[in-house]
């Protein structure tokens, strides 16, 4: 947003409408002057007719319709202001003689109508719309008043019940105006209730994103913590088996010497090794003393389960298979931990996406400096990613942080593919040891 400030609920009693765009004033303006064009016309109509009586002159009456065509060109950016004015002009125009019923009338209820729709202030569309049809009803009445009492009146209604044609005529003229107006405030004021539905619907649309975007950001966040504490419980165990053979060192070190210098280069291989995994994680990674979810411990899981991840996705539902090939190294705890992590996300993706008759592959690889997991399933592709997956992210945050890179993706020859390779320190015979004995 270009503001910090936050748009105020339209359930508020306080919210407005937005002012009229620049489009919405354009097509104003293009509306008052289609109604003038036709209202030209129109009054040259009625004039030939000579259903209007004592007709004023033309130029009168072109007048009057500039003003009241002109007025809806402001119609939206003062909306009171242009009722009050066309329905005095409209009034004054009736008075003085002017040609013209049909399109002024028009004129009079999209000025009415525009009062209800764009106020935002009910109390100014109450006071606007009682003005203007309390004054066209004293103004109705007044003329109904001076039709009767006029001598020559009787003369329109002659023959049989002339009071009671006299009362019918006034009564539908009554009920046609009571319709109309009531009409103009009705559009005008369902079209301001909808308006405001609709803005409380995007309202509650972009608070509902707001709040996904919190809740994907705090879900990756606690991915990271949890990342975090899986390498402490790593580190940890580098440290503790460093102290166990810097003790068995300083036992041994006079009585074997061999043993001793063994045990040391034991602990500056796990020193090295700690230090490398901290040194890749450090800048991604961080830990919080509230996450009792993120502290649990699970450095147990490794590649060495993979088989029994691939019997479960098989009960589940989805037949798998495990290949290795090349000689197995040991790996250290964060790397085989991330394999089988991928290897998990990959197979409860296939389980969730693949279709019923998908089957998957996986294949853990050790190459000459690396080593490599491939996951590969058949069955259906998603045409796009799910929209606020963290899926992906997770795995990709993973490889990434111990140093390697993942593919994903849909294979050419049909179904899934997801791709891990991570660099292997190699390692010496000598350095295999894990720790001696006193």
């Amino acid at each position: 947003m270009s503001d910090t400030i936050d748009p105020i609920d339209p359930a508020d009693a306080g919210w407005r409408r937005p002012p009229a765009t620049r489009a919405q004033r354009r097509s104003d303006g293009l509306g008052a002057l289609v109604l003038f064009a036709c209202m030209m016309p129109s009054a040259v109509l009625y004039e030939l007719t000579g259903a209007m009586g004592q007709d004023g002159p033309m130029w009168l009456t072109v007048v009057w319709a500039a003003v009241m065509c002109g007025m809806l060109a402001f119609r939206r950016r003062w909306p009171s202001i242009t009722a009050l004015v066309v329905a005095a002009a409209y009034i004054t125009g009736m008075e003085l003689g002017t040609r013209e019923l049909l399109f002024s009338q028009i004129v009079l209820f999209i000025a009415i109508y525009t009062v209800g729709a764009w106020v935002g202030d009910r109390r100014i569309v109450r006071f606007t719309l009682g003005a203007i049809i309390g004054a066209m009803l004293i103004w109705l009445a007044i003329a109904m008043f001076i039709s009767v009492t006029d001598s020559g009146t009787s003369d329109d209604f002659n023959g049989f019940g002339t009071q009671t044609a006299m009362l019918a005529y006034f009564g539908i003229q009554i009920i046609t105006n009571l319709l109309y107006f009531g009409g103009a405030t009705y559009f005008g004021t369902h079209a301001y209730r909808s308006a405001r539905q609709r803005a409380e619907l995007e309202y509650r649309t972009q608070q509902l994103e707001r709040e996904r975007e919190l809740s994907a950001e705090q879900a990756v966040a606690l991915e990271r913590v949890r990342i975090a504490r899986e390498l402490h419980d790593v580190v940890a165990h580098h440290v503790s088996v460093m102290g166990v053979q810097a003790g068995a060192a300083r036992t041994v070190m006079e009585t074997n010497p061999d043993a001793a210098r063994e045990a040391l280069g034991a602990i500056e291989q796990n020193a090295r090794t700690a230090i490398d995994e901290l040194h890749s994680l450090v800048g991604t990674l961080r830990q919080s003393d509230d996450d009792d979810e993120a502290s649990r411990s699970v450095s147990t899981i490794d590649v060495s389960q993979l088989d029994d991840l691939v019997a479960e996705s098989t009960a589940a539902g989805l037949p798998a298979t495990l290949e290795t090939h090349g000689t197995v190294r040991p790996l250290s705890g964060t790397v085989s931990l991330t394999l089988y992590r991928v290897a998990q996300e990959a197979l409860t993706n296939a389980r969730k996406y693949a279709g019923p008759d998908a089957t998957a592959d996986v294949r853990l690889r050790y190459l000459e400096s690396s080593v490599e997991l491939e996951v590969t399933n058949t069955g259906i592709v998603p045409a796009k990613p799910r929209p606020g997956g963290l899926g992906h992210l997770g795995m990709r945050e993973r490889v990434a942080a111990v140093g390697g890179e993942v593919e994903i993706g849909p294979r050419s020859r049909g179904g899934y593919l997801v791709r891990a390779r991570i660099p292997i320190a190699t390692r010496s015979p000598a350095h295999n040891t894990t720790g001696v004995t006193a």
